[in-house]
């Protein structure tokens, strides 16, 4: 097992975490997770033996196998797949004394070579290596490709797959699903519930978390906290835990107000004095309890859009590709404010392509776009980051992009995402990956756009950002189209859902569970091509008038308005009802209340309890039947919505 005893690390100056004692036992899937910067990857080097404890010690067995997931790869003409197969030291060293034998002609050498190949299956390997490839996203004939040929996200995909390929006891994952696409998320998902050996893996996608670990390492406020279940299982304690934490706490600041106000009223008086000194060397032997502290740094809200014209955008039997070859075939698609689109498709099927139509980054081939007049888009891309000015400060980006703001607004609203102090002036050049992610969303939301188009918004983002954007979108009262690998981030903000695949364009009749059983069935290779899903987009006639269109989406508005009035209030009553009840349970926490002289008053406040109990429950099931009748409602108008063709 992974042994570490009272364990202290630090990192240059900054304590990491301190006195950490746990154990990992043979098999045990792990989650690593914290906020950036708590020592995760760090861990990770003292296991590997890059760094060294500051006291306390750590040890593994020595006769296991390290498999880790390096960051870089080198330039190299090496093909593909020869780089993968490296993964597998032993089968590599058995290659390396084979070829040996057969150069100094030893028969019997060559002969038990052989037989150990074939116990590790040696023979299988390329086949293996393939297999990997091929579930990570690769197209057959890249196997051969050398590596020169592929940009730096798929490189990390490469290397991810050689990680794979060796045949390890311990397996360390940082972030592998970064370079991902959903498809392969759920691929590496599979692969890693099967891995026999001990896995810690370090990821902010919590449905990951969720699916692949049975164990969750935990560090915060240098402590570092092993907990049994997946990350909802240990969310849930969390918040148990700290709620008890404070509840303990505030007692304990009471009892030792009351031993103060005592001290000193009467320390002076010689009567009093002996219990005012007992008192007082309580309070000095009184371990303190620490106040909770679980606030993310995080809060941020889209502004209301300026303008919210309906309909914003729509494409009409729109094509779309590069240097003359079509990606995306004969896409329509209307949207209007309030629509949640969620992208889905193989690797290559046009998600990005579709999206950079969207934004107006590429031309239709053939068909039409049209936008609205006060149309204002935030578009949201990877290579976005590249584009940051690495001299300059988040407040000096932010000004370029809106002179009319003062320094100290701007350094305010940076604040809600997490910029503050010297960060929010520190050129961005040094900055993470994950902190310029935070900046250009930043900068996206400042804009008060009315559609959001979101590639691959989370990547680097910790889960604490993430769930703070999730938040954020909820809110947002324009339209968004978002691909992500995050389902957590797709589940909650996402209404519907569209399928890209063989270059068309469809409504997926499912969800996202549904998606991964989609694949399954549907692998995707140029060669062969998943099938159609289940239902496509009507053509339109070319007769349709305004009126008619207008008519039918004021009807659609009105049929959803009162549903949707009626849940919101729903989610104020029971959003007053709870307060009521935290309220009441403050109450009925104080020590105080349950000495004899309080029965009757104690009696009364259980009394409002139970009924303040009932009201919340009863809310609660009109809240869940306002939801499943507003659900219904838009479903209805889901596959019309998808397909309306405006003027």
């Amino acid at each position: 097992m992974l042994h570490f005893d009272h364990l202290t690390l630090r990192h240059g100056p900054r304590l990491l975490f301190e006195d950490a004692t746990f154990q990992i036992h043979p098999g045990q899937k792990v989650g690593l997770t914290g906020a950036n910067g708590t020592g995760k990857s760090s861990l990770f080097a003292l296991i590997l033996d890059e760094l060294q404890e500051d006291s306390g010690h750590h040890s593994l067995p020595t006769d296991w196998t390290i498999a880790h997931l390096a960051q870089e790869i080198p330039a190299s003409t090496q093909a593909a797949i020869d780089y993968v197969l490296d993964g597998d030291g032993e089968l590599r060293r058995l290659q390396g004394a084979l070829a040996d034998a057969e150069q100094r002609g030893d028969g019997e050498r060559i002969a038990h070579l052989h037989a150990e190949l074939e116990h590790i299956g040696g023979y299988q390997a390329e086949a293996r290596a393939a297999r990997l490839m091929a579930g990570l996203g690769f197209a057959p004939g890249d196997e051969r490709r050398p590596l020169t040929d592929f940009s730096g996200g798929w490189r990390m995909r490469l290397n991810l797959a050689r990680t794979l390929m060796c045949r390890s006891e311990l397996l360390l994952l940082d972030e592998p699903t970064n370079h991902l696409d959903l498809d392969a998320v759920i691929w590496l998902e599979g692969w890693l519930k099967s891995y026999r050996g001990t896995l810690l893996l370090i990821s902010h996608d919590r449905e990951f978390l969720d699916s692949v670990c049975d164990h969750i390492l935990h560090i915060e406020h240098q402590c570092a906290t092993l907990c049994r279940g997946n990350y909802s299982a240990f969310e849930r304690l969390r918040a148990e835990r700290l709620a008890g934490q404070q509840a303990a706490y505030e007692k304990q600041q009471r009892e030792i107000s009351h031993m103060r106000t005592f001290v000193d009223r009467f320390r002076a008086k010689a009567s009093k004095a002996r219990q005012a000194q007992s008192r007082l060397k309580a309070l000095e032997r009184m371990q303190q309890i620490a106040p909770a502290h679980v606030g993310s740094p995080f809060h941020f809200t889209f502004r209301p859009p300026r303008r919210l014209p309906h309909p914003l955008l729509h494409i009409e039997e729109c094509s779309a590709g590069y240097n003359g070859r079509t990606i995306v075939e004969h896409a329509s698609l209307v949207l209007v404010p309030g629509d949640r689109l969620g992208l889905l498709g193989p690797n290559g099927a046009g998600k990005s392509t579709l999206i950079q139509l969207l934004a107006g980054e590429l031309t239709p081939l053939t068909g039409k776009r049209e936008i609205a007049q006060d149309l204002t888009i935030g578009y949201f891309v990877q290579h976005q980051i590249e584009q940051l000015h690495p001299e300059h400060s988040p407040v000096e980006h932010l000004l370029q992009q809106d002179p009319s703001l003062k320094e100290q607004d701007a350094r305010d609203y940076l604040s809600s995402f997490g910029f503050v102090g010297d960060q929010a002036l520190a050129p961005v050049g040094p900055f993470s990956g994950g902190e310029k992610s935070r900046l250009v969303l930043t900068l996206l939301v400042q804009k008060r756009p009315n559609l959001l188009l979101l590639d691959e918004p989370t990547n680097h983002l910790d889960i604490e950002m993430r769930q703070a954007l999730a938040t954020a979108l909820q809110d947002f009262e324009g339209a968004m189209v978002i691909i992500s690998h995050d389902r957590h981030l797709l589940r909650t903000t996402c209404d519907r859902l569209a399928l890209l695949s063989n270059g068309r364009f469809t409504p997926f009749d499912g969800d996202l569970d549904n998606y991964a059983a989609w694949l399954s069935e549907h692998r995707y290779s140029p060669g062969n091509p998943p099938a159609q899903a289940t239902t496509t987009i009507p053509k339109r006639g070319t007769t349709e008038d305004r009126k008619t269109r207008k008519r039918a989406e004021a009807e659609r508005r009105a049929r959803l308005h009162p549903l949707k009035q009626r849940l919101a209030r729903c989610e104020q009553m029971l959003e007053d009802l709870q307060d009521r009840h935290r309220a009441l349970e403050e109450r009925l926490a104080a020590s105080d209340l349950y000495e004899a002289e309080h029965r009757n008053h104690l009696t009364d406040l259980l009394k409002q309890k139970a009924k303040l109990d009932r009201q919340i429950e009863d809310t609660e099931l009109e809240w869940l039947r306002a939801a499943d009748v507003l659900e219904s409602a838009t479903e209805n108008t889901a596959d019309r919505t998808i397909a309306r063709k405006p003027d």
